[in-house]
């Protein structure tokens, strides 16, 4: 998978991601986003995060769609997965690499975002023919627009869960991050809420033709180290029962996991590390303790 340079994140954060559109470009409308097609994950040990996410998590094994970048893919479902992309030990910064989000029709989205001043790569394809691009939101974090039928109706039997329901990466200014998936691309207010009642501390997002969400991680300390960063960027999976999941972790041999435990937004859950830290939130679909701070304003999802 190609990478946006350098000259067109400069390009991006300079537009403040909306510009004018020119009165050539058709900015008919923008094309759908069902959810979250895959996350890319960097790893510095390729064996030791395969006996992760396939012996543990138990995710199955799928073909790569793209060898240059990624080094093993592991399906969620028929329409989501994780990629792990190897890189050096002490990389530092986020190893949430990249988020992918399903669209209809990438030709249409692409148009959308450059005729507002978006820099965007330009269209490719993977060997199967899925067609995808990429670009950046206004703090430098990866997202991939990828054509494809939206269908997460399997996965493996064995799986933790079958079903990805978030991404959530640091966030230092959320009002800018906003301009860019709330007014620009159409996300909506899921849930937000903080340590305390009055605080602000996760922003969750749903995309605009689905129910699974991103969420701010706000008011990081920017001398973060490697494994607090490993713990604010992360990805989540759905389960109808984190206490079960937490039995089926231990059986399996991973004894070092937080929770489950209700949190402050009333779903219960637990928390796992890949071997390079990176966090896997195990989640419930519904809350079913107190929800602090402000109601839920769209649809949980669904098994």
């Amino acid at each position: 998978m190609k990478r946006i340079g350098v000259a067109v994140a400069a390009a991006l954060a300079a537009l403040g991601v909306i510009a004018a559109a020119g009165p050539s470009v058709d900015t008919a409308g923008r094309a759908k986003i069902f959810g979250i097609a895959y996350v890319k994950v960097k790893v510095t040990d390729l064996e030791k995060s395969k006996a992760f996410y396939r012996g543990v998590m138990r995710l199955e094994n799928v073909a790569v769609t793209n060898g240059n970048v990624v080094q093993a893919s592991y399906a969620v479902n028929s329409g989501q997965r994780v990629e792990l992309a190897t890189t050096a030990p002490g990389t530092p910064g986020s190893y949430l690499a990249e988020v992918g989000l399903a669209t209809d029709d990438v030709n249409k989205m692409r148009t959308y975002l450059t005729a507002r001043g978006v820099a965007a790569n330009e269209i490719f394809t993977w060997p199967d023919g899925t067609k995808y691009f990429e670009t950046q939101d206004p703090e430098g974090n990866k997202v991939a627009f990828v054509q494809q039928k939206w269908d997460t109706s399997s996965g493996a039997a064995t799986a933790v869960g079958r079903k990805l329901l978030h991404a959530g990466f640091v966030v230092k200014d959320w009002k800018a991050e906003n301009r860019f998936y709330e007014d620009l691309l159409g996300f909506r207010l899921y849930w937000k809420g903080g340590f305390k009642d009055d605080g602000l501390d996760w922003y969750e997002i749903q995309v605009p033709d689905g129910d699974n969400w991103i969420e701010y991680m706000l008011n990081i300390p920017e001398n973060a180290d490697h494994k607090e960063l490993g713990v604010q960027n992360h990805f989540s999976l759905g389960v109808q029962s984190a206490d079960t999941a937490a039995k089926t972790l231990r059986e399996r041999g991973l004894k070092d996991f937080d929770g489950p435990e209700v949190g402050r937004d009333g779903k219960n859950s637990l928390d796992a590390y890949d071997p390079d830290w990176t966090r896997v939130e195990v989640m419930e679909f519904l809350p079913s303790g107190k929800v602090c701070c402000s109601e839920y304003g769209g649809k949980h999802p669904k098994p």
